[in-house]
């Protein structure tokens, strides 16, 4: 059945390196339908536009709901961001440069579109419908292939002048240590980051400690993703594990120093890696967390896991929109 035409709905876009994924929301944000493609990187900007453009487009055939029922676009997006005017500055992995994202969706379907970063999207999905829901303050760790941080703040991202803060991958935690994306050395995401653990679970399985990851991945640092890890852990690679509890501790001891500046009482955890072995960096990151922190923080806090999933930057891009219209 079609929606009655008075109804009012949202789109929440999350835009990724690999995928696209577009779901329309009611007023109250329940997901209506949903359009997901990939995303065709290094296309260039303006193939890039059109192609998030049909996919709005194709969700709201799928919807049956008509482009002014829309009452506001919320995008997440990774690289940095002139949030003001609603500019992706630079999207290496795609290809952009000084894009300006709002403007085209805004004139595509004639409503107000509000960008976030993509992680900022994340974190405030979980505080409106996962598992931060309601915290006064949550700082959010999400550990993929890099570390990306977000913090919600009595309601409200926490952002800097024009652009997203709190880059949790990027605290310095060893001087002079391993390159990192960035340019800088001794990054957090550079040492404990999925690319790092995979550089390290490799060497181990060249030197025939991890048989079994050897076995489905080869010493390959690209194929061994975080499914991978979790299933040569499962099977029985102790040296993985050792790897992957290392990096997660390493994690756990850096987000201590946001915990003491911000004081949040939920630090959440996602990302692929977490998704994939959610128990073990729970424990591990909760435990350096606690050991860490000042004493008079140790009990102030939970650490929990997103629940969110996939979803989490589009409902969370969808309920900024939302917030920031004031609708």
């Amino acid at each position: 059945m079609a929606p009655d035409r008075k109804d009012r709905f949202w789109v929440g876009f999350d835009l990724g390196g690999t995928k696209m994924l577009a779901v329309l929301f009611d007023d109250k944000l329940r997901p209506i339908a949903r359009q997901r493609k990939r995303t065709h990187a290094h296309a260039g900007a303006k193939a890039g536009l059109e192609r998030m453009i049909g996919l709005v487009r194709d969700l709201l055939q799928d919807g049956k709901v008509a482009p002014d029922q829309i009452r506001g676009i919320g995008v997440g997006c990774p690289g940095p961001l002139d949030l003001d005017r609603g500019i992706v500055l630079e999207m290496p992995n795609l290809g952009w440069t000084k894009t300006p994202l709002q403007a085209a969706l805004q004139e595509a379907f004639g409503c107000p579109t509000v960008l976030a970063n993509d992680v900022d999207a994340g974190v405030y999905g979980e505080f409106r419908h996962g598992s931060a829901r309601d915290a006064r303050c949550v700082v959010g760790v999400f550990v993929g292939t890099g570390i990306g941080g977000g913090a919600v703040y009595e309601g409200r991202i926490v952002r800097g002048r024009r652009g997203s803060c709190l880059e949790i991958g990027h605290i310095p935690v060893i001087r002079g240590g391993p390159l990192c994306g960035c340019g800088r050395r001794g990054c957090l995401e550079a040492v404990a980051g999925r690319l790092a653990i995979a550089a390290d679970a490799s060497k181990a399985a060249i030197r025939g400690e991890a048989p079994h990851l050897m076995q489905s991945a080869g010493s390959d640092v690209a194929a061994i993703r975080s499914r991978v890890l979790a299933d040569a852990i499962k099977a029985g690679d102790m040296v993985v594990e050792s790897i992957v509890r290392d990096a997660a501790r390493t994690i756990g001891w850096a987000a201590a120093g946001v915990v003491n500046l911000l004081a949040p009482d939920t630090v959440l955890l996602g990302g692929g890696l977490v998704e994939d072995m959610p128990k073990l960096f729970r424990e591990e990151i909760d435990a350096a967390l606690r050991a860490q922190v000042m004493p008079s923080f140790g009990k102030s806090f939970d650490v929990k896991v997103a629940e969110l999933s996939g979803d989490a930057a589009a409902i969370g891009a969808a309920a900024w929109a939302q917030h920031v219209l004031n609708l």
